[in-house]
C-alpha cells in the first residue's frame, strides 16, 4: 500500500521463416518495418519506417526523434515527435533466430507494451509472430505494428477506392490493375466479410465499361424457382403471375458488369444455363427466345468450390470457366497493417454521419484512447473488415453518451459475440498461407457473484493492474471486472487519487506509468486519464 509520501517502497519487478527477414512474394521481397496504426496526430495514420538494418545484423532505434516515418505515397519524412515518447531510444535488434527480433529497453523511460503485455526489459519475437504482427503501444499515446512490409513505396499504383497499404492491399491493386481492362472472367475468393464486393466494383469503375451498368445479384439470396427467370428473363406468360415481359440481370447489364455473388450457393439447374451462358455469350429467356449479351462476368464466394465440386453439388466446367482470372481476397487479420487507415476511414464514416466530424480534429486528450487502438490491433477479427465496422459504429454510439470507459464495454462486448470463423479458401493458384500462430485458449466464463474481493485482489496485482489479463485469468468479462472493482472496498479507484499523492510518485517513479501503476495499484488507464484530469503528465 502507498507509504506517506504516495509511493511504495517496493521497486517494480522487473518467409520470414527459414530464409531470415526476407520473404519472396510475387511482386517484391519484404523487410521489417513499422506502421503507425495510431498516433495523437491522426493524419499520420498509415506512415511506415522501414529497418533495413535488421537483416543485415545491425540494430535500429525508437524514440521521440527517430526513425523517420513516411506517408507510402509522399517523400515527407518526419520522426513520432510526441513529447510523451523518451529520446533514450528503445533498440530493435536481430533475434536469435532468423527473421526474429529482439526488443531492448535499453534505459528508455517510455513504457511499452507488447500486443497487450508489458515490456519490463527486453522482447524476442519470433518470426511468425513478426509475420503476424507485433502489436506496440508506446506510453499509452502511440500504437505501431512491427511487421513485414515492401522495401519501397509502389509509384504511380492507383487506390481504386480501397483502404490500405500493406503488402496484401498493394498485391489486389497490382491484380486489379492487371485484369481490369480484359474481359476475362474473375472469381474473387475470401472469407465473409473481407470486400469482395468492393474489389468487383473497383474492377468495374477501373474497366474499358465504367460508363456502362454495374449490377449484383446475391444468387444466395435468389430462390431457386425464380433464379432462371431473375437472371435471364422470362417471356410474357412463362409462367403465372408473368403478365409481361421481364428483363434478367444479363439483360440489364448488357454492355457492362454482372456480379454474381454467392456463386456457390446457383441451384443445380442454374449452373448449367450459367454455363452455356459463358461458353457462347447467348442467354435463354424462361418461355422466350435466345439473345445475345455482352456482359462482363464477376463471381465470388466464401466457399470451397472444389469440395462442392467434388461433393457433386458444383460443376467442375463452371468453376474453371468462372476462374479465368482469380483473386484472393485477404483477411484482416492478415493484413494488420491497414487496421489504422481502416478504422480511421469507418471512424470518419460514421460520426460524419452524425454530424461530429470534430470529435477527430487534434486535442490534448485525444477521442480514440491508444489503448484501445491497440487491443482491436491485437483481435483476430474473423469476421474481418465487416466486422471492424461494425463494431467502429458501436464505438462510435457508445463514446457519444459514456465516453472512454463505454467505448471498452462496448467495443468487448461486440468482440464477444459469435462469428464463425470461415476457413481460408485456398485454389491451386494460391498456394496454402503458412499456419498462424497459435495463442492460448481463453478461459470459459464463470459466474461473477463467484469472485470473492480477496481472488479480485489477488488477480489484479498478478497482472500488474492490466483488467483484461486480470478478466481472464478470473474467468470473468472485462465489464464484469470494471463492475466488482467499482463496488470493492479494498481497491482504490484511480479516480481517488490526490495530486500530491500522483505528483510524488510521478517523481519517485521517473515519470515512468508502470512503476506507478505498481506503486499506486490502479489501473494504468485510469491513471492516465486521473492525470489528464489534473494536467499532469508522464514519460
Amino acid at each position: 500500500m502507498p507509504d506517506d509520501n504516495g509511493c511504495s517502497g517496493h521497486p517494480l519487478e522487473a518467409d520470414t521463416r527459414a530464409s531470415g527477414y526476407q520473404r519472396q512474394t510475387a511482386a517484391s521481397l519484404l523487410v521489417p518495418g513499422l506502421t503507425l496504426l495510431y498516433h495523437p496526430d491522426l493524419e499520420r495514420t498509415g506512415e511506415r519506417a522501414r529497418l533495413p538494418g535488421l537483416p543485415s545484423g545491425r540494430e535500429e532505434l525508437l524514440s521521440r526523434s527517430q526513425p523517420d516515418f513516411a506517408p507510402p505515397d509522399r517523400p515527407v519524412r518526419r520522426p513520432l515527435e510526441d513529447a510523451y515518447l523518451s529520446r533514450q531510444p528503445l533498440r530493435l535488434l536481430p533475434g536469435p533466430e532468423p527473421g526474429s527480433v529482439r526488443l531492448v529497453r535499453a534505459g528508455s523511460r517510455t513504457p511499452v507494451a507488447a500486443n497487450g503485455e508489458h515490456v519490463a526489459e527486453e522482447r524476442i519475437f519470433s518470426a511468425d509472430e513478426v509475420e503476424r504482427g507485433v502489436v506496440l503501444l508506446l506510453a499509452n499515446r502511440v500504437v505501431l505494428l512491427l511487421s513485414l512490409l515492401h522495401p519501397v513505396s509502389p509509384t504511380g499504383l492507383p487506390r481504386f477506392g480501397l483502404v490500405g497499404e500493406g503488402p496484401a492491399a498493394l498485391q489486389l491493386r497490382r491484380e486489379i490493375l492487371r485484369v481490369a481492362p480484359v474481359a476475362t472472367p474473375v472469381l474473387i475468393r475470401g472469407e465473409t466479410g473481407t470486400g469482395k464486393e468492393l474489389i468487383a466494383r473497383a474492377l468495374h469503375q477501373a474497366s474499358p465499361r465504367s460508363q456502362s451498368p454495374y449490377l449484383t445479384v446475391n444468387l444466395g439470396a435468389v430462390p431457386a424457382s425464380l433464379a432462371a427467370a431473375e437472371l435471364f428473363g422470362a417471356a410474357r406468360g412463362a409462367f403465372t403471375g408473368a403478365d409481361r415481359p421481364r428483363e434478367g440481370y444479363f439483360v440489364r447489364a448488357h454492355g457492362g458488369t454482372l456480379f454474381l455473388d454467392e456463386i456457390g450457393e446457383t441451384p443445380p439447374e442454374v449452373q448449367v444455363l450459367l454455363l452455356r451462358t459463358l461458353e457462347t455469350g447467348e442467354i435463354q429467356p424462361v418461355g422466350g427466345t435466345p439473345r445475345q449479351v455482352d456482359v462482363r462476368w464477376i463471381a465470388a464466394t466464401d466457399a470451397r468450390l472444389e469440395d462442392d465440386v467434388t461433393a457433386g453439388r458444383f460443376r467442375a466446367p463452371l468453376l474453371h470457366r468462372l476462374g479465368g482470372y482469380q483473386i484472393q481476397a485477404a483477411p484482416l487479420r492478415r493484413r494488420r497493417e491497414d487496421l489504422g487507415l481502416l478504422l480511421l476511414h469507418f471512424l470518419r464514416q460514421e460520426l460524419g454521419e452524425l454530424g461530429e466530424a470534430d470529435r477527430l480534429l487534434p486535442s490534448s486528450r485525444p477521442w480514440v484512447p491508444a489503448p484501445l487502438v491497440a487491443y482491436l490491433a491485437d483481435y483476430d477479427w474473423p469476421g474481418n473488415i465487416r466486422q471492424l465496422r461494425n463494431v467502429v459504429r458501436q464505438l462510435v454510439l457508445a463514446g457519444r453518451d459514456a465516453g472512454e470507459e463505454g467505448m471498452w464495454v462496448q467495443v468487448e462486448s461486440a468482440l464477444r459475440e459469435a462469428v464463425r470463423p470461415v476457413p481460408d479458401v485456398v485454389t491451386d493458384s494460391y498456394p496454402a498461407a503458412p499456419p498462424e500462430p497459435k495463442r492460448a485458449p481463453r478461459k470459459p466464463y464463470r459466474n461473477p457473484e463467484e469472485v470473492g474481493e480477496e481472488e479480485l485482489l489477488a488477480a489484479l496485482r498478478a497482472h500488474r493492474w492490466r483488467p483484461q489479463p486480470a478478466a481472464e485469468a478470473l474467468g470473468i468479462s472485462r465489464p464484469s471486472l470494471y463492475a466488482k472493482i467499482e463496488k470493492s472496498t479494498k481497491i482504490r479507484k484511480a479516480a481517488d487519487l490526490t495530486r500530491q499523492e500522483i505528483e510524488a510518485c510521478l517523481a519517485q517513479a521517473g515519470g515512468d506509468l508502470d512503476v506507478m501503476v505498481e506503486r499506486l495499484e490502479v489501473s494504468k488507464r485510469g491513471l492516465q486519464i486521473r492525470m489528464t484530469q489534473l494536467g499532469l503528465g508522464a514519460r
